[in-house]
């Protein structure tokens, strides 16, 4: 049995539930995998997952697809590489609440945009407050990583990022309106997110190991969209309490089954949308057009359909 590690993006949820799957009914195991799952809460998310796989913390990381540039164009370089893409489209949003009466993304000028400091982000909010109309001028704040999604509740932030199959199943649940403002609707390409990212030379060496455990995932995806009671039993183990008291898992589930992908694509990446988003930063100058020129992903693990 070899042990692998892999760092969750965030606590756990409905986004990770094929990893969790594949832990908890032996899927791993079947490939001679004990997987160990790294949970952010645990350093109330002072290591990064990018960080945590520089420093060799785990094997395995969540993170979105920008830290994969990220690592391998910073001063002590990571040559690190994304291998599955956990959802085949981005389902997440800048959102607010529409007691603020942030009608449209320009009316968060002047306003307080609650931040991850991911590599990109305050650019990108900026960017779509800018094709609506506004000037991209507003305040910025970086609280504690897991506490973000509740300064929008108690109105300490007027907008933040969110994934629409957690944050917005909760607001659903709790009956909280959303303004919901998503990228493609601003013509901004985004990358795959979150994806597993690895460093290149582990892949080289360990390519049986790291294919089985691909194919361990792959499978728990898969059956996560099959099976929506274990699906919830299983989240139930992981989630912290705050959730379990908030989030109606079975919304949750269903808002986010479809975007697994099926056999012939789950954890797929598109070369197209990869280069898209790419383009995107080097035309926006956020990026140098040297990253064109980067393996920064591979379909490699995954099975020849």
């Amino acid at each position: 049995m070899k042990t692998l590690k892999i760092a969750l993006d965030w606590t756990p949820n409905v986004n990770h539930i094929g990893i969790l799957i594949a832990k908890e009914l032996g899927i791993y195991e079947q490939y001679g995998i004990d997987l160990i799952i790294i949970d952010p809460i645990t350093d109330n998310y002072l290591t990064t997952p990018g960080k945590k796989l520089e420093l060799d913390i785990a094997d395995f990381v969540l993170a979105p697809f920008e830290t994969v540039i990220s690592l391998n164009n910073k001063e002590n370089k990571v040559d690190a590489i994304a291998v599955f893409a956990i959802l085949q489209e981005d389902i997440s949003s800048i959102a607010s609440l529409k007691s603020t009466i942030l009608k449209s993304p320009k009316a968060l000028d002047g306003k307080t945009y609650a931040s991850y400091k991911a590599r990109y982000e305050d650019k990108i909010v900026k960017e779509l407050v800018k094709r609506d109309g506004g000037k991209g001028i507003f305040n910025i704040v970086y609280p504690d990583k897991l506490g973000i999604w509740n300064t929008l509740l108690n109105g300490t932030a007027d907008a933040t990022w969110i994934f629409n199959n957690w944050e917005g199943v909760e607001a659903e649940s709790k009956n909280i309106d959303l303004n919901k403002w998503s990228l493609k609707d601003y013509s901004i390409p985004y990358g795959y997110s979150p994806v597993i990212i690895t460093k290149r030379n582990n892949l080289k060496n360990n390519k049986t190991l790291y294919s089985n455990f691909i194919e361990a995932t792959r499978k728990g995806y898969l059956y996560a969209q099959e099976n929506k009671s274990v699906v919830i039993e299983i989240l139930n183990l992981y989630i912290t309490a705050y959730d379990k008291e908030n989030i109606d898992l079975e919304k949750a589930h269903n808002a986010t089954i479809s975007y697994f992908g099926d056999y012939n694509n789950c954890g797929f990446m598109n070369p197209e949308r990869v280069d898209s988003f790419l383009n995107w930063l080097i035309e926006s100058n956020l990026e140098n057009s040297k990253i064109r020129t980067q393996e920064l992903f591979t379909n490699e693990l995954l099975p020849s359909i």
